[in-house]
């Protein structure tokens, strides 16, 4: 790849998108593209196919999507499968349309069955069902994936589909009523600190600049302990003097965590250095399942998670798991053995990356 290539990042604000973008900064490409929602619509076919024939991009990155946790994935599902598919199927389609010499697909790793082999390689996409909270989403993400690859086979074109384990970095988000495990519990903790500290600035000043469900730091002080008390921060009370803390599940679900500028410089090679060809050359027989893992390897119980993170935040208070929540699928640990092969390998351990999280939240 030229420098001065012109290289699409669609979705470049959000959290996958920014650490791609800020990657090919970093090293020196400068015709970098990206629209805003409101600049343009990717459910919008003809607005899609209107941005391609004028923009005219070289190199696509295909990152955007409608995300979300397993609340939001389970009660937002026709969205989440009507959404992505529309996105997908315009900017992949598009992209062999014009010709683009390069297209870099990100999926997810909830793609794989709920009782996939552990840790899950590739090649088990497919061989059994999926968890039921997040099907709609994981259905999306298969059919980008086999969109590329069949346009491949078809078209010849050059398409390169990955499936990073789950994310967690720089412009994450912290909306308690759509965030993913890791920034959800970094921001409740967080919360409960305050609590803790009866620090009700650093409260309102946090909710001020992340409202939830409308409530801000102008709320009264009843308000704030209501929508607080709702996510699982219950203020002490006499006969509890520390600030209980409530978690959704039984907290013994394993969980893989990748910081998303690991993630991005493991898109960026991929893009720069290895093209669908030599994905191919790992197939052993039908060129099939192509797309690649992008992952760590380790995985982490919630729990466990949280204890990390209440260690990093300084809570004292009292973390609880509500076993009448759902927990999701029980372990997804990603085999990047095949990325391994390709050439690339994570940099960031989880406490080190945890620190880093919590240092740019507070900054946010």
């Amino acid at each position: 790849m030229k420098k001065d290539a012109k290289i699409y990042i669609a979705g470049h604000k959000g959290l996958v998108g920014s650490a791609i973008w800020k990657n090919f900064q970093n090293k020196g490409y400068t015709n970098l593209i990206g629209r805003t929602l409101e600049e343009l619509d990717l459910m919008n076919q003809q607005a899609v196919a209107d941005f391609f024939e004028q923009e005219k991009p070289e190199y696509v990155v295909l990152a955007a999507a409608k995300v979300g946790g397993i609340i939001a994935n389970n009660t937002y599902r026709g969205q989440f499968i009507y959404e992505n598919l529309q996105i997908q199927n315009n900017v992949i389609h598009q992209s062999y349309v014009h010709g683009v010499k390069k297209l870099l697909f990100l999926g997810s790793t909830c793609i794989y069955p709920k009782q996939a082999p552990q840790p899950m390689p590739e090649n088990c996409l497919l061989t059994d069902t999926l968890e039921y909270t997040n099907e709609p989403y994981a259905i999306a993400k298969i059919a980008g994936l086999k969109m590329c690859e069949s346009y491949n086979l078809q078209y010849g074109t050059n398409f390169i589909s990955v499936m990073p384990t789950n994310l967690y970095g720089p412009n994450d988000n912290f909306n308690l009523e759509t965030s993913h495990v890791l920034p959800a519990m970094v921001r409740k903790i967080h919360l409960s600190k305050c609590l803790e500290d009866n620090n009700w600035d650093a409260i309102r000043e946090d909710l001020n600049r992340r409202p939830v469900e409308g409530i801000d730091g102008n709320a009264t002080e009843k308000e704030i302990v209501q929508i607080l008390n709702k996510y699982g921060i219950s203020i002490p009370q006499s006969f509890n003097p520390s600030v209980l803390l409530n978690l959704w599940g039984t907290g013994k679900p394993m969980r893989e965590f990748l910081w998303s500028e690991d993630m991005a410089d493991a898109c960026v090679f991929l893009m720069e250095n290895r093209n669908f060809e030599d994905v191919k050359a790992e197939c052993d027989g039908e060129v099939i399942n192509t797309h690649i893992n992008i992952g760590t390897g380790k995985e982490i119980s919630i729990k466990e998670l949280s204890e990390v993170i209440q260690k990093e935040i300084g809570f004292q208070g009292t973390i609880r798991f509500d076993s009448t929540k759902p927990d999701g699928t029980m372990r997804k640990l990603t085999d990047p053995s095949k990325l391994h092969r390709l050439g690339w390998k994570h940099n960031i351990e989880l406490e080190e990356g945890i620190k880093l999280m919590y240092q740019h939240y507070l900054k946010a």
